[in-house]
């Protein structure tokens, strides 16, 4: 934000509704101040000096993605508002040059199956927080950490990568942000541990992902890319990526826990310590059976999306959301999301990453550098776009380079590593959604993080996946 820490954001009331509901009103400050004019300042000129890329088309693209990207950072204006904005920029500006630009391609790259998975996974939290079992997870949870401000982040972390590794990070993050739900609303929105915890749901939903092969995209397509060389045994997967996962959760526990100064106690939050109702138990099924869904899609074929879709729709055609809950989710942070998704697809079907990451990487490069390279560029992105489509891109480069083939793998890693900005994943949009962070919050965390990723599989990683048979 613009303001620094105290932004009108922070200072949005924060008020409960007669269904016991917490409504969250973020407002912005218009562009107004030394920090916005600084911001736009920035944005034009990053727009004018990528006008002068040699091919026009691809100038202008590189002008939209530039100043998107200001504006998403600095916030100068709220991040749908930026959404809004792009969609209506790329036809108006690129539309003449191509009819992929036009507006109906560009709504089309906004309706993306991820949304609907997002849209499930909101629903779900919704439900939690209505029926209470935010309530009584958290009352266990909280109880557990024995009102120890550490103990309480590390089973925050532990706890969403531990259902990321099997189910999507949305649905992961969205339940356990609605178990902590109660406690983030105790309190002042940029109080530090605050900040903390929704950090750490987003870092432990991005990272647990990486553990297993149907934690996300990127990895199915790895181990798909290997087949006609060699067969990825989820074991083998597992063997590598698990420790890697590990230790990526204890190290963004250590760093959280330092640039936030967590540490002591924190007051009991006054939780109902009822039972769940006949109706909350049915919901605690209805999770299980969706988690089962999500677990067993590679036998049954459903895809995550549409798993989290007809949830949805059991949800409110089963009584357990109303008609009004449907305005009570998070719609500007589906919209942050699509503006996400949008400028990855820009980005994608122009080519504008695919041509600076072959610049990248020279061929005279030792192997090791030009491995942590691609990795690096992986990781940036999967912070601006699609993850999938990111290893789509960079997996068949990193296998036509002549590199080891085991780099598709972490290729696949390196996308999971983009955790730098709001839209670099959902978790991030839904912990930014939350209330009380701003863009630095998740880019002072998760750039140390990324870095030291990147670096440590670019130059270990190899060798150690051929230590467990992979080449």
């Amino acid at each position: 934000m613009t303001g620094g820490e105290e932004s009108s954001r922070s200072s949005a009331p924060i008020t409960s509704s007669p269904s016991g509901e917490w409504s969250r009103r973020p407002r912005f400050r218009p562009i107004a101040g030394r920090g916005g004019v600084a911001a736009v300042l920035i944005a034009l000129v990053i727009g004018a000096s990528l006008l002068t890329i040699g091919d026009p088309a691809l100038s202008r693209v590189a002008m939209i993605s530039g100043v998107t990207l200001v504006l998403f950072l600095s916030e100068i204006v709220p991040p749908y508002a930026t959404t809004l904005a792009l969609v209506a920029a790329i036809p108006l500006v690129l539309g003449s040059a191509h009819a992929d630009y036009r507006l109906a391609h560009v709504l089309s790259w906004a309706a993306d199956p991820v949304l609907g998975l997002f849209f499930g996974g909101l629903a779900l939290g919704a439900a939690a927080s209505r029926h209470g079992i935010d309530r009584y997870v958290a009352g266990r949870a909280l109880a557990f950490s024995h009102h120890r401000r550490r103990r309480l982040l590390a089973v925050v972390i532990v706890a969403t990568a531990a259902m990321s590794m099997w189910i999507s990070n949305i649905a992961a993050a969205a339940l356990i942000l609605a178990a902590l739900r109660p406690h983030l609303h105790q309190g002042e929105r940029t109080e530090p541990f605050r900040r903390a915890l929704l950090v750490g749901v987003a870092m432990g939903a991005n990272f647990g992902g990486m553990a297993t092969p149907i934690g996300t995209g990127p990895n199915a397509i790895a181990i798909a890319s290997l087949e006609a060389w060699t067969r990825v045994t989820f074991i083998q997967w597992m063997g590598f990526a698990l420790p890697l996962t590990m230790g990526m959760l204890v190290l963004g526990y250590f760093l959280i826990a330092r640039v936030y100064r967590v540490e002591g106690g924190y007051q009991p939050v006054d939780l109902d310590r009822t039972p769940l109702s006949g109706r909350g138990r049915g919901l605690v099924l209805l999770f299980a059976c969706a988690i089962a869904a999500w677990i067993s899609e590679p036998f049954h074929g459903v895809t995550a999306p549409v798993i989290g879709l007809a949830v949805a729709a059991v949800l409110f055609a089963g009584g357990w959301l109303q008609r009004e809950d449907l305005g009570k989710l998070d719609w500007p942070v589906l919209l942050l999301i699509a503006g996400g998704i949008v400028l990855g697809r820009l980005i994608e079907r122009s080519g504008l990453f695919e041509n600076i990451a072959r610049s990248a990487i020279v061929g005279d490069l030792p192997v090791a550098l030009e491995v942590t390279t691609l990795v690096l560029v992986a990781a940036l992105m999967g912070a601006v776009m699609s993850n999938t489509a990111s290893a789509a891109i960079l997996i068949p480069l990193a296998l036509a380079l002549g590199l080891p083939r085991s780099t598709a793998i972490l290729v696949a890693l390196g996308t999971s590593f983009g955790v730098l900005f709001t839209i670099s994943s959902p978790p991030n949009a839904m912990a930014y959604g939350e209330g009380g962070l701003d863009a630095r919050d998740l880019l002072r965390v998760g750039l140390p993080l990324m870095l030291i990723g990147c670096l440590l599989i670019g130059l270990t990683g190899p060798m150690v996946l051929s230590w467990i048979g992979i080449p």
